[in-house]
């Protein structure tokens, strides 16, 4: 690696133990990291500048980086490259109730602008299962989405504008603060998403809503998949839609009572969790929800009366993924089918997971078809890691064969690269590589993320 430039080597990581601890990130089952490679920790833009201006004269690949949660590999080190950490860029700058927005930080933790809206009386909307430790940049590079997607979509919903460094070091801003405006082509809307792959996010405009009430929960207990499905098809087609409808199955439900007491029964077939949040209209939605559950076939349905409750009925769906990291080692999919199309996939699921000898929890976004298996195999068993991987090969091209995507909010990153050309097509894949090389033209952003490294 060429030699770093005074500024940059002051901000470089020089503990050999800190520096490996930023080689990863939340995804399981990738080679071992690399050992060639600097991390630098941002303070503010003027440093982003530094690094991106280094990197574009030395021909040095960046791999931005922020907390660190990806599920997809995409803000591991590569080789010879500069882990770029923006996490200390964590300012909110500004909320303006008026116009609706805010202004932060990519390092900006999700729950610390929801915090900070909701005490202006407004509303941040993208809720991933991580809020409390994810960043503001990472659920941009990803366009996370999460729990409440049902109602309010996903991050690429709520960014109005960005700023952005490119490689090279020119600072770029796209969109606008306004309410409308349809100067130009969206480029907004091209960097959500793009996985570092195009420049690094330094600040971002994100649209802010009044807030709504504090949502209460039902929670309906099924003896049968096409009963928990038919639940899910009366509440999608409701008038007044849930902020929250989320699915667990059996195998889900019983490593989450292996894991602790949650009140779930470990026989049932599966489970549905749906809120309101509907100002002045909470209780009346959570009690027709639950009619509807029960005309649908739930054998047990449970209301909360206040927060607390709702907190109680919620809290086996947070430890989820904790539970499931109890069990073994996880590949985490993250497939989105068809609404009408999720008893089939989950149906589909359980044969793969007969047919590979593997066991695969399902779970996730019943209200936007996004859901999480989660592909269990035991650690330093080659054998099972294999088989996890041919159900990983097998539970994608599943979702495609219905209609689906591979991703529904964590992204190519590094782990489905060889599966985007499967839903793409040759000709789709490199006109998107084209476009990349119009902002990266010597392919140093993030490599081997989203595309083949080189590519």
């Amino acid at each position: 690696m060429p030699t770093l430039p005074e500024r940059i080597a002051r901000l470089s990581v020089a503990d050999a133990d800190v520096r490996r601890s930023y080689a990863l990130d939340a995804t399981a089952a990738l080679a071992p990291p690399p050992d060639d490679f600097t991390v630098v920790r941002a303070r503010d833009l003027d440093d982003v500048v530094a690094v991106l201006e280094h990197a574009q004269a030395t021909g040095t690949p960046v791999v931005p980086q922020g907390a660190r949660t990806s599920r997809s590999g995409g803000a591991i080190a590569s080789p010879g490259c500069i882990v770029l950490n923006v996490e200390a860029l964590d300012s909110i700058h500004e909320v303006n109730a008026l116009e609706g927005y805010a202004v932060v930080g990519p390092g900006v933790v999700n729950a610390d602008l929801k915090r900070a809206a909701a005490s202006a009386g407004l509303f941040y909307g993208p809720d991933p299962a991580s809020w409390e430790t994810c960043t503001i940049g990472g659920n941009i590079a990803t366009n996370a989405g999460g729990l409440c997607c049902v109602k309010y979509g996903v991050t690429s919903d709520w960014v109005k504008a960005l700023q952005v460094v490119l490689p090279g070091g020119e600072v770029m801003h796209t969109g606008h603060r306004t309410a409308k405006g349809v100067a130009g082509y969206d480029l907004t809307g091209l960097f959500v998403g793009s996985e570092g792959t195009l420049g690094v996010v330094t600040e971002a405009v994100v649209r802010l809503e009044p807030a709504p009430d504090p949502a209460l929960t039902a929670l309906a207990v099924f003896d049968s998949l096409d009963a928990a499905i038919a639940g899910i098809v009366a509440l999608r087609s409701d008038p007044h839609r849930p902020c929250l409808l989320e699915v667990i199955d059996r195998t889900s439900v019983r490593a989450i009572q292996s894991f602790g007491d949650y009140g779930f029964p470990d026989d049932c077939a599966a489970v549905l969790l749906v809120q309101s949040d509907r100002p002045g209209h909470v209780s009346e939605d959570v009690s027709r929800y639950a009619a509807l559950l029960e005309s649908a076939g739930a054998t047990e349905v449970a209301v909360a009366d206040d927060a607390q409750e709702s907190d109680a009925l919620l809290a086996g769906r947070r430890v989820m993924s904790t539970a499931f990291e109890a069990m073994g080692g996880r590949l985490a999919e993250d497939v989105c089918v068809p609404i009408g199309r999720l008893g089939e996939f989950v149906r589909g699921i359980e044969a793969i997971a007969a047919r590979r000898s593997v066991l695969i929890p399902v779970s996730g976004h019943a209200g936007d078809g996004n859901l999480h298996p989660s592909i269990v195999y035991a650690h330093g068993d080659p054998d099972s890691l294999a088989r996890a991987w041919e159900a990983f090969d097998d539970l994608i091209r599943l979702g495609l064969s219905l209609g689906g995507t591979i991703t529904g909010e964590h992204g190519v990153g590094s782990v489905k690269v060889p599966w985007l050309g499967l839903e793409l097509g040759e000709a789709e894949l490199e006109r998107q590589r084209r476009l990349r090389r119009v902002f990266d033209p010597l392919g140093i952003m993030n490599p081997g993320k989203v595309f083949p490294a080189g590519s």
